[in-house]
């Protein structure tokens, strides 16, 4: 087979993955549009759907959903991939610790801080949705926090899955599916009983949660070392103050208007949006060449300022070696660190999903 050939059908391969993920896209849409119709009948109910069965339509719609994020994830996943990542631990691509930061930094630093506020608007809205559910669904606000507490539980588990997928799929195409399972959820806002609201507030936690250190990981990979602090504290800074202003914004817009539910349906066209800004989003140049895209790989290295090397298979056998004496303070440092983002997150998310509601309970009263 000539290089023209495997080139061929290297592109044709490229090709119909694109289109498996196109598809994949317009099920999940379609599955979610297909659940819109009984959130439009209810309004003369003030969009209380609680009690209402479930019809045909929605039974279907789900069932789009589920088979359109796995078409989606099936054309998101790259061919080869045994020897792909046999190819990617040989190589390391990095940009030179005094790289100046051009346009393509700051063209990536404002995609991210898009995608970041997206993604933390989903979680940030549990605290406006909750006292809507409480009169919806007349149950108590302990019974309802189970919802907010399965979200946040999926944010932990899609962190860890996530960091797992993007090894596998690259972190653009992660980032990606990401906003597939986004717009997916989204009908957790047309869901009648409590029980399916619980289920599809862990999935959308799951990508949501998912979604923060692929992008974290992603800016690292292509920032100049001496640059990467302060730019990745900045667009997290920025996504999170975002993601809060966000959610209460449409809160304070739409909820006045269509209740609750509007805060989860939001997750159609945000979750849209997110996968039209994957075309600014450049995928990681180690994961490409070990695609053998090395041409594409080229371009962003030329853009970002980087460089590749092999790394020698020599080396490697050292390492755990020369590690074996600091293993009780990397176990420590790891130790103290979780200890300290578990309590910033109990203080952080409990603040921020106790506020809107003790607020908005105030203002009904």
């Amino acid at each position: 087979m000539t290089r023209f050939d495997e080139l061929r059908g290297s592109t044709l391969s490229d090709r119909q993955a694109v289109w498996a993920f196109v598809l994949g896209c317009v099920a999940v849409t379609a599955g979610v549009l297909l659940h819109l119709p009984m959130f439009v009948m209810a309004r003369s109910m003030g969009y209380r759907l609680a009690g209402m069965p479930m019809g045909a339509d929605m039974t279907f719609g789900m069932a789009l959903i589920v088979l359109g994020v796995l078409v989606a994830a099936w054309g998101l996943l790259p061919r080869n991939l045994a020897a792909q990542r046999a190819a990617a631990k040989s190589i390391s691509v990095s940009a030179p610790e005094d790289a100046p930061i051009g346009p393509a930094h700051w063209m990536l630093m404002v995609v991210l801080v898009i995608a970041l506020t997206i993604d933390v608007m989903k979680p940030a809205s549990l605290g406006f949705t909750v006292p809507g559910m409480v009169a919806e669904y007349g149950v108590p606000k302990a019974t309802v926090s189970l919802v907010p507490f399965f979200a946040l539980m999926g944010t932990v588990v899609g962190s860890m899955l996530w960091g797992v997928i993007a090894d596998i799929y690259g972190r653009k195409a992660s980032i990606l599916l990401s906003a597939v399972m986004f717009v997916g959820t989204s009908i957790c806002g047309a869901m009648p009983s409590l029980a399916w609201n619980v289920g599809m507030c862990f999935m959308m936690g799951a990508a949501a949660g998912g979604m923060l250190p692929v992008t974290y990981a992603l800016l690292a990979e292509m920032m100049p070392s001496r640059h990467r602090g302060w730019s990745l504290v900045l667009v997290g800074g920025l996504g999170a103050a975002g993601g809060y202003l966000a959610a209460s914004g449409l809160s304070a817009l739409l909820q006045p208007i269509f209740g609750w539910r509007i805060l989860w349906l939001a997750n159609l066209p945000t979750g849209l949006a997110l996968v039209a800004l994957g075309a600014f989003i450049p995928e990681s140049a180690r994961f490409l060449i070990a695609r053998d895209r090395v041409a594409e790989a080229e371009r962003v290295m030329r853009r970002f300022g980087s460089t590749a090397r092999a790394v020698s298979a020599t080396v490697a056998p050292d390492l755990p070696t020369e590690g074996r004496g600091d293993r009780g303070g990397f176990a420590i440092g790891l130790a103290g660190l979780s200890i300290t983002a578990l309590t910033w997150g109990m203080v952080n998310f409990g603040l921020l999903l106790w506020l809107p509601g003790d607020l908005a309970a105030k203002v009904w009263r």
